[in-house]
């Protein structure tokens, strides 16, 4: 799977950045390359804060499985 990044030139400098699919992972960074791994890093914990979410309100007789998408 592939996720689109958008980084924008912030006008004090630098950039902010978001993923296009994932609307809550936001950004930013000195640099586009900090900008990049910033977002990296907030998609991340955006994943890992929806997981701990979901496995609160399972059921003890919900089916967990690991998904691949091409």
């Amino acid at each position: 799977m592939r996720i689109t990044g958008v980084f924008e030139p912030a006008r004090e400098g630098g950039y902010t950045c978001f993923v296009e699919e994932i609307p809550a992972a936001i950004s930013q960074g000195e640099t586009l390359e900090e900008a990049k791994a910033n977002l990296v890093d907030a998609l991340k914990l955006v994943l890992q804060c929806q997981r701990d979410l979901a496995a609160r309100d399972l059921s003890p007789h919900a089916l967990r499985e690991t998904l691949e998408v091409n």
